[in-house]
């Protein structure tokens, strides 16, 4: 898939960059669409500073060397070369690579070391409805009337149409205690959409290192992003709060007097000085009976499921998901994945998966009515939840379904309802994520609120919605997609809770939906990462709309499982 930031200095504030991983959504597509960005104006003093490290929202890349290791050989479709890229950038941020050519490419580890903090702009993103909407700028909280000093991004348009993101250093009158926006962006957009905005970002000194990938590309001028992960934790960006103003210095103590003389005593051992605490370390998985991997017949274990009728969308008795659940167990399968707990899923589901031998993968699903912990829907199922006796069953506690890709939360609001969720359900010990597409991942925001809260990065993975992919190049889709999200949150491995190829509906581009085609994708995702792979879904759901494709309704594997188990 194309990468979530443009390349070089056209800013994503220009345009919207195409998505990763763009699939099916259980409820809406989430599309970016132009939008007319205002400058807004504030009362503050601006002095334009220069700064340490590259000030674009994306540093220019180096256009790719590529040198060819294998020949291709006559067939109707050509071997993609194997080509080997070396980029470097001047700081860590997300690092897009373009591929020329079709042909597999080996981007080699790249190594930034930083002497000093620095600071430089990255790419910010909100979804918003239609109207005139204020985004980015720093937010502060101070106690009194005061003047502070934070650098913020700045939106500028070159002579030649280039959008460019730059740090500046501003100072700030805060009139009265309060929380006060410095330099927002105030934009106005005509339909949903995302929007992008700078958001300076600072990173400590360390040093950084994005991994060596190797990935098989099948179209012209292909995007990838690149992480770093680092040795020093970077500091949190300083979008979200200026600095208050220093603390006085503190009075010298004076020297303690000495002890007498006619009677002598030990003198009392002087204050022993707090030891320098080293630099916080990467916060690693916490251990739990799942490792990242769900085992089973060793490259087909997990299966979503839904306990709805296939034709009419209504909640199956118990005795039929008993039945359904005994089918599943027989074609190979150690683990389900539900996604809520609406039609007496817990009970229905949990004891035939008790019964039959199969572990759980449970849920809190976010649907547009909220995000908060106390919105109805999702206040439901944290009850049920949390006097549910049946944690025995469950591998993995997943925490929304595309929530933030849907724009039904923000990166903070759905922190917060992680930890609602794990603070609700104390009977579970294991671990804890979320379901993302890997685009939303890669964003600075999103990693920031996210990472620490989850013990597995967790990722929906549809190779279909790739116009360039063969069905029988889904595996190695996948297995790069996966190999990137790794090295997203520091020590901690992804997973894929949802992953498939319908078999109906429209060709998109090169991808095409049919049951030789889901075949094929299926035979190639289980050879490459079935072991890290949840498939999607155990059976067509004719009670949903087709969507736009035409194929929402054709996403189910039990014909194929039946037979390849």
């Amino acid at each position: 898939m194309k990468g979530a930031f443009a390349a070089a200095a056209l800013a994503a504030m220009a345009g919207g960059a195409n998505a990763i991983n763009h699939r099916h959504a259980h409820e809406l597509f989430a599309h970016k669409r132009s939008a007319e960005v205002a400058a807004s104006t504030c009362g503050c003093t601006t002095y334009y500073t220069t700064t340490t490290g590259e000030a674009t929202l994306c540093p220019p890349a180096p256009a790719p060397t590529s040198s060819s290791t294998s020949t291709p050989t006559p067939t109707a479709t050509p071997t993609p070369e194997l080509t080997t890229i070396t980029e470097k950038l001047p700081v860590p941020t997300p690092e897009p690579i373009t591929c020329p050519t079709p042909g597999t490419y080996t981007i080699t580890a790249t190594t930034v070391t930083l002497e000093e903090t620095t600071t430089v702009c990255v790419a910010g993103s909100t979804h918003v409805p239609s109207g005139t909407h204020v985004v980015g700028g720093v937010t502060t909280v101070v106690d009194t009337a005061t003047t502070v000093t934070c650098p913020v991004g700045v939106v500028t348009t070159l002579p030649d149409g280039i959008v460019k993101s730059t740090v500046i250093s501003t100072e700030y009158v805060c009139p009265t205690a309060g929380t006060y926006t410095i330099a927002p962006i105030t934009v106005t957009v005509t339909e949903e959409c995302d929007v992008d905005f700078p958001v300076p970002t600072s990173y400590n000194p360390g040093t950084y290192t994005a991994p060596e990938q190797v990935i098989t590309v099948t179209e012209t001028d292909y995007v990838t992003v690149c992480p770093y992960t680092s040795s020093k934790k970077p500091a949190p960006p300083k979008s979200t709060q200026a600095p208050p103003p220093p603390p006085p210095a503190p009075k010298p103590k004076p020297a303690p007097k000495p002890a007498p003389k006619p009677a002598p005593k030990p003198e009392p051992e002087p204050e022993p000085k707090p030891e320098p605490q080293p630099p916080k370390k990467e916060k690693p998985s916490k251990p739990g009976h799942f490792d990242g991997t769900f085992g089973g017949n060793g490259d087909h274990a997990g299966i979503t499921y839904t306990p709805y009728d296939e034709q009419s969308g209504s909640c199956k008795a118990g005795s039929q998901v008993d039945m359904d659940i005994a089918e599943i167990k027989k074609d190979g399968f150690n683990v389900v994945r539900v996604y809520s707990t609406d039609c007496n899923t817990l009970e229905t589901v949990g004891n035939a998966c008790a019964k039959h031998g199969v572990q759980m993968i449970v849920g809190v699903f976010v649907k547009a009515s909220g995000c908060s912990v106390n919105t109805p829907e999702i206040k439901e199922q944290i009850d049920a939840l949390s006097s549910w006796n049946h944690w025995d069953l469950a591998k993995l506690l997943v925490v929304g379904n595309e929530a933030v890709m849907n724009g039904f939360c923000s990166p903070a609001e759905l922190k917060q309802l992680v930890k609602a969720v794990k603070g609700a359900c104390t009977a579970y010990t294991g671990p804890v994520t979320v379901a993302e597409t890997l685009d939303i991942w890669l964003r600075p925001d999103f990693k920031g609120a996210i990472c620490d809260e989850v013990d597995y990065t967790g990722a929906n993975i549809h190779p279909f919605f790739n116009p360039e992919n063969l069905a029988d190049l889904a595996g190695t889709f996948v297995k790069g997609q996966l190999t990137i999200l790794d090295n997203i949150c520091p020590g901690k491995k992804a997973v894929n809770l949802e992953c498939g190829w319908p078999t109906g509906g429209q060709c998109l581009g090169s991808a095409c939906p049919g049951e030789e085609a889901q075949a094929k994708a299926l035979d190639s995702i289980r050879q490459a990462v079935g072991d890290r792979t949840v498939f999607f879904s155990w059976a067509n759901d004719f009670w949903k709309e087709p969507g736009d494709l035409g194929c929402e309704q054709f996403w189910g594997t039990k014909k194929y499982f039946q037979n390849n188990h």
